[in-house]
């Protein structure tokens, strides 16, 4: 029996951390194409997200010490906090300043997201995980939403100044929902386990064939799809699209359409299992990205062929975001839940850090032409996951968290 309060919970508390990375993935890449900023220099945006690359060093001290509370608390003031600041930045006469501080909320934002993923994985039954990690992709998409889209729409007659406050009010409002969390909300294991001892279980979790497909599911399932991703945005502005358009259709109907693909995909979980929902939902993520190849050789798509697109690859995007993540959470370890996530979720960065960069530089060398080669090799590396989660299934069906 799924019980709402923890979905409404968990959902609230993932929306206050999407809101960093949707303004780096979605409103900044738009601003700097604006500024006549190259495709190279905005593929290496994805460095901004470096402390979810690097939170698993830290995350045994969020296992080991203090309430899932005592963490979140504070974090969550110092992201509303820098987002004050920002609001003093012209982005554009202070843009490394603004940068800067985008990795910082980017800071605040991981970490407590180590202690969300830890209480998720405490709160939640087993049968609870499809549902449970809808409300963690559904609600930290609806802050993509507000600081990637709806707030962007805005900036044109508004400034950045509002986007900015607006982000702060939000996180500073949602603390309300702290006093539903329990206030020790940790395992009574993980109260006496010692740091070493963590490390030592995460490694053994790893070991055998079931770990090895568990972490090569991981770091590759958003590969392709980052490099479309990345340079999608600057191809449409490439084609003439407007801030408010491109804000409208991605950041906007583009996101609605991701959420309802994310509760697509906790629904199938549901009936279908989680292997079989995985497989399925990858397949099906090959359609919108093939397409981009196609509008990008097409090099004049119109309105509703970009439009259809767009929504396709949120939907289809988005409900596998929400099967993977209950894929990893049905996997952990739950003796060292929130380090375990963390290790697998760092994982995902990883696998779709490199992406970018790589895509921005094709297109910098290549002109427009590269946008349908970066476009054709991330279809293709999306196809060979699907490829990879064939090979997996028998090793990996049927098996559940353990600790």
């Amino acid at each position: 029996m799924v019980n709402p309060r923890k979905i409404a919970l968990l959902s609230l508390l993932y929306f206050v951390q999407g809101m960093p990375f949707g303004f780096q993935a979605k409103a900044l890449p738009i601003f700097l194409r604006t500024q006549g900023v190259s495709t190279r220099e905005i593929g290496w945006l994805g460095v901004l997200a470096l402390p979810w690359l690097l939170k698993p060093l830290w995350a045994p001290l969020v296992d080991r010490y203090g309430t899932r509370r005592q963490w979140i608390i504070p974090l969550q003031l110092g992201l509303a906090s820098t987002c004050v600041v920002a609001s003093f930045l012209n982005p554009v006469t202070h843009l490394a300043w603004l940068l800067g501080l985008v990795l910082l909320m980017n800071v605040f934002a991981a970490t407590q997201d180590i202690a969300v993923d830890g209480l998720a994985i405490e709160l939640l039954a087993e049968d609870e995980l499809g549902p449970g990690n809808s409300a963690q992709v559904v609600g930290y998409k609806l802050g993509m939403l507000l600081s990637g889209g709806l707030l962007l729409t805005l900036v044109d007659e508004a400034g950045w100044s509002l986007l900015f406050l607006a982000m702060a009010s939000v996180a500073v409002i949602t603390l309300l929902a702290i006093v539903w969390i329990p206030s020790e909300s940790r395992t009574a294991q993980t109260e006496t386990i010692s740091i070493r001892e963590i490390v030592s279980v995460l490694v053994t979790s790893v070991r055998g064939r079931a770990g090895f497909w568990l972490l090569i599911l991981t770091v590759t399932y958003k590969s392709g799809e980052a490099m479309n991703d990345a340079m999608f945005k600057p191809f449409l502005v490439d084609i003439g699209l407007s801030v408010g358009q491109i804000g409208l259709w991605l950041g906007t109907w583009g996101m609605a359409f991701s959420i309802a693909g994310s509760v697509l995909g906790g629904v199938a979980v549901i009936r279908y299992g989680v292997m079989h929902t995985l497989l399925y939902a990858s397949i099906f993520r090959l359609i919108p990205l093939c397409a981009q190849v196609v509008l990008a050789v097409h090099g004049a798509p119109g309105d509703v062929e970009v439009i259809a697109v767009t929504c396709a690859e949120h939907f289809f995007g988005g409900a596998l975001t929400t099967v993977m993540f209950a894929f990893m959470m049905k996997h952990v370890d739950r003796s060292i839940g929130a380090t375990h996530f963390t290790a697998l979720a760092a994982l995902e960065v990883v696998g779709k850090m490199w992406g970018p960069p790589v895509a921005g530089t094709m297109v910098a060398n290549m002109g427009f032409s590269g946008y349908s080669i970066v476009f054709v090799v991330g279809s293709a590396l999306s196809a060979m996951f699907v490829v990879l989660v064939w090979c997996s299934f028998d090793r990996l069906r049927g098996q559940s968290a353990v600790g």
